[in-house]
């Protein structure tokens, strides 16, 4: 496992998101009440981009089919997504956002 530097804290302002392309990995980092998560971007249910939806607090509402998962967890909050999104554990380094993948 690798640490991966994604972005600085100031790249993405509260409530939003940041689509991050790294070794490989498309990733959305969200800024939730100033803690930041990083989940993979890709919906598991179809082409939807997670840092291009629609968030709410904790939530993120695909903007391709409407279905939505917990930004913090990446558990299914609404179909017609099934499958949980993979998620990564995230440090604060010299104010970047960092993940071990």
């Amino acid at each position: 496992m690798n640490k991966i530097e994604l972005c600085n804290i100031s790249d993405v302002e509260i409530g939003h998101s940041l689509k991050v392309e790294k070794n490989g990995l498309v990733l959305a980092v969200f800024n939730v009440e100033g803690e930041f998560f990083v989940t993979d971007d890709l919906c598991t249910h179809g082409p939807g981009s997670l840092s291009e939806s629609y968030i709410l607090d904790d939530i993120v509402e695909c903007n391709f089919h409407n279905g939505s998962f917990n930004i913090k967890t990446g558990e299914v909050v609404s179909a017609p997504c099934t499958d949980r999104l993979k998620t990564y554990p995230v440090t604060i380094e010299n104010n970047s956002v960092c993940i071990t993948a």
